[in-house]
């Protein structure tokens, strides 16, 4: 079988290596006689992969000791509300910082919790840059960004100094693409399903002092307390998920870590971005230069029906996942940490050769 290269958004490629473990352990895990699907959660098997997926998470990312990690369920948009929920009370204070539809969301659930000030945007321009200078609310209980914001390809190339007010951040689509100072953030959250795993998990890593407040006024099971006491097993688990989320960083620590994996995705968005400015009467990218984003390439053709051909084209060259989002339009690339260099070498030798045959 020939493998397609799979630049779509989300839920992304996983790297190969660790398909094939899952494939060969799928059966019979590691001895136990039935399959990881199956297994409970209470199992000695199933404590050793969250301990050791948790152990690799820490190794991996250099997370300081006085930081917890939790793997829950409802995805990104589910913290979207547990972190107000948990952090504002009433006429409370937080800074949001707008950069796209997923922190459009974000700042939209905040406000049923608290006082929501919008510090920064660039939603004028069509998201397509990184808000800077940044002045933050007096009192403000938490700042909140999106690292990484996959329909208009922008990305946070430093994080905002925010001196006293802990910085909360939504790394679901760049989390494990480069080396990344966890000490610069109280909380940060990401699905797993860019570069982590697959889709039903979402890690939670946070000083353990946020993670340890206790506000009794809201469900049980939406208090981050819970989560921990209970070592992210209160209730069942996406079980399956953690397993691959595991193998996915025992991958990572095999290429090298995270240093390595941050050259290796620089080095396909140069590709990429490259071919693009080199054809400026063809392709024009979206985002601002000093804000575009590693994973998340955008771009537009003269045309939409140009862009209905590149599509058709690439698709049946086996470069799949091209169409922009339903929002945004154009064309999307979408280059998370498990594609391969050689894909995004196919398709910008597709690039140019379109741009050629179409000008």
């Amino acid at each position: 079988m020939e493998r397609k290269s799979n630049f779509n958004a989300g839920p992304a490629t996983l790297p190969l290596p660790v398909l094939e473990k899952i494939q060969a352990e799928m059966i019979d895990f590691r001895g136990a006689g039935m399959s990881i699907l199956e297994m409970s959660h209470r199992s000695k098997e199933f404590t050793a992969v969250l301990d050791n997926t948790k152990a690799s998470l820490r190794e991996v990312m250099d997370i300081p000791s006085d930081y917890e990690i939790l793997f829950l369920g409802g995805g990104a948009s589910q913290q979207f509300a547990m972190i107000p929920m948990n952090f504002l009370q009433t006429g409370q204070k937080a800074d949001y910082i707008s950069t796209g539809s997923w922190s459009q969301k974000a700042i939209k659930e905040a406000k049923a919790f608290g006082d929501i000030q919008v510090v920064g945007s660039s939603e004028d321009q069509n998201f397509s840059f990184i808000p800077q200078n940044l002045e933050f609310s007096p009192g403000a209980q938490y700042v909140h960004l999106t690292s990484n914001n996959t329909i208009f390809g922008t990305q946070w190339k430093n994080y905002p100094e925010t001196k006293n007010i802990p910085l909360f951040a939504d790394l679901s689509s760049d989390i494990l693409c480069r080396k990344t100072d966890v000490s610069q953030f109280s909380l940060i959250y990401a699905g797993a399903q860019k570069n982590a795993g697959p889709a039903g998990v979402t890690i939670i890593i946070a000083r353990r002092e946020f993670l340890e407040k206790d506000k009794n006024d809201i469900p049980i099971i939406f208090r981050y307390k819970t989560h921990l006491e209970k070592d992210s097993c209160y209730n069942t688990p996406p079980v399956f998920q953690i397993y691959v989320v595991g193998l996915v960083l025992e991958w990572i620590k095999e290429f090298g870590g995270l240093l390595k994996m941050g050259e290796h995705n620089q080095r396909k968005a140069d590709l990429l971005y490259n071919t693009i400015d080199e054809n400026p009467g063809f392709y024009k990218g979206t985002a601002e230069k000093e804000s575009r984003s590693l994973m998340n390439a955008t771009f537009r053709l003269p045309s939409e029906d140009l862009e209905s051909k590149f599509i058709s084209e690439a698709s049946s060259l086996n470069l799949h996942g091209l169409k922009g989002h339903r929002s945004a339009g154009g064309i999307r690339a979408s280059m998370y940490n498990a594609l391969p260099f050689e894909a995004v070498e196919k398709l910008t030798s597709f690039m140019k050769d379109f741009a050629q045959k179409n000008s």
